[in-house]
């Protein structure tokens, strides 16, 4: 009797066990698909706000690429300058033009 009761509480253990694990992964495949990825996109249409931000920040720079990613209501905007020197610089925005530390 006490065998069967404790070959219960192994298969019991093991079960469990084995949940968790695929728990695991699950979550782990999850945080993969939530990653933004920037798509490229043309210069004309990076939004206003974020062109006179990059004016206003770093004077004398050109936008040279630009990417966007996120959702309609939280784009953000990855800009590729070239400043004054001739060296690229990326920085990221908001739609709003305010600068994504």
């Amino acid at each position: 009797m006490k065998k069967i009761v404790l070959m219960i509480a192994v298969v019991a253990c093991v079960a469990f066990a084995s949940q968790n694990a695929q728990a695991l992964t699950v979550n782990a495949s999850v945080e993969n698909v939530a990653q933004d990825e920037y798509a490229k996109v043309e210069l004309k249409d990076v939004p206003q706000a974020v062109k006179d931000a990059v004016a206003k920040d770093y004077e004398g720079s050109s936008i040279k690429e630009a990417f966007v990613a996120g959702a309609d209501a939280e784009k953000k905007y990855k800009i590729v300058i070239q400043t004054k020197d001739q060296t690229e610089q990326t920085l990221l925005y908001n739609e709003k033009g305010e600068a994504i530390v």
